[in-house]
């Protein structure tokens, strides 16, 4: 499983690549995607979805964990965080990638093993959960790795739901659908 972690934004956008190696998380890449603030709106989207297509022909990714939108006290802000997505969400789909959503609640929760944990929280366990790999200091590059290994950290439990359930149903005679 190679995951590309998205901390969507229309300025900044932070990404990783999160890659697993005998079970455990392993950080391939990190960095953010920033927009040319002197471009038009619908250019700066456009700028956008080249970004994140040239990180997909990169890397290679197979599923894609972006934030969903929670709350938002500015309605412009949620607004163009929605269409920002919506852009990455469509790139997304166009390659083919597994898509997870998480909420900023989920992804502390995962990480820190409280959902209302602060960002400097948040960034001080990453290390916990990538042993040895160089961490990026930027907010929103941070962010998005702390999605990845949210979403490997879901993944996994998701996959071992999914093989509990098929083995008990090969036991009872039943077909679990879904």
């Amino acid at each position: 499983m190679r995951i590309l972690g998205i901390d969507p934004g229309i300025g900044t956008t932070g990404w990783s690549i999160l890659d697993q190696d005998t079970g455990k998380p392993m950080l391939i890449a990190a960095g953010m995607v920033c927009t040319d603030q002197q471009l038009t709106h619908g250019l700066r989207l456009v700028q956008l979805r080249q970004h994140v297509i040239g990180l997909i022909e990169q890397y290679l990714p197979t599923e894609l964990a972006i934030e969903r939108l929670f709350f938002a006290k500015n309605i412009t802000t949620a607004m163009t965080v929605s269409e920002a997505r919506g852009i990455i969400l469509c790139a997304a789909a166009e390659f083919g990638l597994s898509i997870a959503e998480y909420s900023p609640p989920q992804i502390k929760q995962a990480i820190t093993g409280y959902g209302k944990a602060t960002k400097r929280q948040l960034i001080d366990m990453l290390p916990h959960h990538l042993p040895g790999s160089t961490l990026p200091t930027q907010n929103d590059a941070a962010d998005a790795i702390a999605i990845s290994v949210t979403h490997f950290t879901f993944g996994k439990i998701l996959d071992q739901t999914i093989i509990q359930t098929l083995n008990q149903s090969s036991h009872s005679g039943t077909v679990a659908t879904h």
